[in-house]
């Protein structure tokens, strides 16, 4: 899979990946999801197997994935705040300077960045949020579909039902 360029040349990773788990892996976290059948056992075996899943993922394939999202200063970190920031304010319109500010990177590379880590340009993963949040609203109280659309974000009825 090719990956979009970085800065000199380096290449940004995307921020989701899809590889098979190890029969270690599998094994511990199985041992941890029998944990809610053992109450008892929480307070002494959930900090170690939360341990032993966190070093399988570490020194697994995905490894230097994981440990990016670990990193404060990492890219990952950086789009993350910039995500936090649409989750909060989804109904907002969204400034690509302001979010790169967010993310401290220049509006060229937080786009490239936040692409790779997303497979989604900014505006469409606010069009995701809004849409689910809007299907949210409407699950749990039938109300005027126009007035949910606006709560959202939309601007107007049309455009909300085109997406």
């Amino acid at each position: 899979m090719a990956h979009p360029e970085g800065e000199k040349g380096s290449f940004v990773e995307p921020g989701m990946k899809v590889c098979k788990a190890t029969p270690d892996l599998l094994d511990s976290v199985m041992r941890f999801l029998r944990l809610i059948d053992r109450k008892v056992d929480v307070p002494v075996l959930k900090p170690m197997l939360e341990r032993e899943i966190l070093w399988r993922l570490l020194t697994g394939e995905q490894g230097a994935l994981v440990r990016q999202i670990g990193c404060q200063d990492g890219r990952l970190s950086q789009i993350s705040r910039a995500i936090q920031w649409i989750l909060r304010h989804y109904a907002k319109s969204l400034p690509i300077e302001e979010l790169a500010k967010i993310a401290a990177m220049s509006p060229p590379t937080f786009f490239r960045h936040f692409r790779a880590v997303t497979a989604m340009s900014p505006l469409q993963y606010q069009k995701t949020i809004r849409l689910y949040e809007a299907r949210m609203r409407l699950m749990a109280k039938p109300q005027n579909v126009a007035t949910v659309g606006f709560e959202v974000g939309y601007e107007s009825a049309s455009q909300f039902n085109r997406e």
